[in-house]
This record gives C-alpha cells, structure tokens and sequence, in this order.
C-alpha cells in the first residue's frame, strides 16, 4: 500500500469548503472522484485541515492511501486531467506509511489579501476583499504584536464554535502593502474557526482609525467575540502552505 502525498490549489468560488457533504460541491469530493476515476479505487483524502466555502488555497497539504502502480511522476497530470481547471494538483510524492496530513502538520500559513482602492477591481474581485477607506498599516503592524505569541483566541473565533481549547500559537503576522493591495499574513500552530478572517477585520478595525493598536490587547484578554471586529468574506483568505 503506498501513501500519497499531494500539494493542492485551488480557486474557493463555487465550491461549499473542502469537505465532503452532500448536495455541496466541495474540494475533497472532486479530488477523491478524480482519484477512482485514475486509479479503479474509492480513497479517503486527508487534508491538513478543511477550509470554507469560498476560501482559496496555493498549498493545501492532503494524503490517500492506493495499491495503484501508477509513476509518482505521473500522477498530478492524471488526476488533473479528471478535475475542474479550479483545482490544480501541484505536485505529488510518496511518502511513509504513519505521515498524516493533519496529524503531523507542525505550522500553517495563511494570507489575507485586501484591495484597498476606490474602485476595486473588475478582474480580481472575487480574490481579495475591497476596503475603501484610507488604511493606516503602521498602526496595524503595531497592533499585531500584541497577537503574536501564545495566547487564547476567544475573542477571535466565531461564536459557537465547538471546542473548549481556544489556545493557539501565532508564529509570526506579517502585514505589507504592495500598490493597491495590503497581504497579511499568519504563520501559526493552528487557527480556529474564522480566527484569521476574525483578527484581519479587527485590524483592519486599527488601521482605518476605528480602535487603537492598543485596543486589541484588551479584545484578546477579554475572551469576548463581541469585542473583535467583524469576520471579513472567505474570498479574500489562502492557505498559502503547510509545513511538517
């Protein structure tokens, strides 16, 4: 039995999330279809972690295991040839028999992309979030330190998330502009339900002058999602890799 491990892209728009369920189309059910169309085999496709509907991915990390011959150089083209040109395989290995996608993943990172321009646009609209306002990004890097550690993220997940361990580690936030554009990015441990969608529009919150960089340490200490800014739309969110 050999396990395979794939690097996945994909365009989120269209599709309910990664995960299977019915009457949806999602990610996982494309690429497992994909998957028994090459290879005569029903799989199970374990990614690092699901994402939401309308979020995008330059690097999801998945595994399945096959008995299929199939060349390892082989098979990203055959099983692309099998899906929506949404869904790109990147690239394939083989890897050990224990190697677990979700279980064995050490890091993610994550990217927020905002266009904040008068216009926004045309061609790029459902791939970033449009922010009119003027955006103060040096008060927004302040703010973000206050996140980077290990912390409880209560305030920063959606409400009536299942779970009681709220605690993660934020690696490190990184905010840049390029142009029109803003990129944020997280590099943690793990992320909660909506928690970088949820922190993105709190700083965004801190760089259009609503709350102070300050501010966000007392959101984070309070454990209150009322106190957070607003869960900004999936369409502007990548997984842009996952590391082991």
């Amino acid at each position: 039995m050999r396990n395979i491990k794939l690097i996945i892209e994909y365009d989120g728009k269209g599709f309910g999330g990664w995960q299977k369920q019915p009457n949806k189309l999602n990610i996982q059910g494309e690429i497992e279809l994909a998957i028994e169309l090459i290879t005569g085999e029903k799989v199970d496709l374990i990614a690092s972690g699901r994402t939401d509907a309308g979020v995008h991915s330059l690097g999801q990390t998945a595994n399945f295991k096959t008995n299929s011959n199939i060349s390892i150089e082989k098979i990203p083209n055959a099983i692309n040839s099998k899906l929506k040109k949404s869904i790109r395989i990147k690239y394939a290995e083989e890897v050990e028999e224990r190697f677990h996608s979700r279980y064995n993943c050490k890091s993610k990172k994550y990217r927020y992309i905002i266009n904040n321009s008068q216009t926004g646009s045309a061609i790029y609209r459902a791939l970033e979030y449009n922010v009119t306002n003027n955006i103060d990004i040096e008060k927004m890097k302040q703010a973000s330190k206050y996140l980077e550690g290990e912390h409880d993220f209560t305030s920063f997940k959606a409400s009536g998330t299942s779970g009681k361990n709220s605690v993660r580690t934020i690696y490190k936030i990184n905010i840049e502009k390029k142009d029109e554009r803003i990129y944020m990015e997280y590099e943690g441990n793990g992320f909660l339900y909506n928690m970088v969608r949820i922190i993105s529009g709190t700083l965004i919150d801190v760089g259009i002058g609503k709350i102070k960089p300050e501010d966000v340490k007392r959101i984070l200490e309070a454990k209150d999602r009322k106190l957070a800014g607003k869960t900004l739309p999936p369409h502007g969110l990548y997984l842009v890799e996952v590391n082991y």
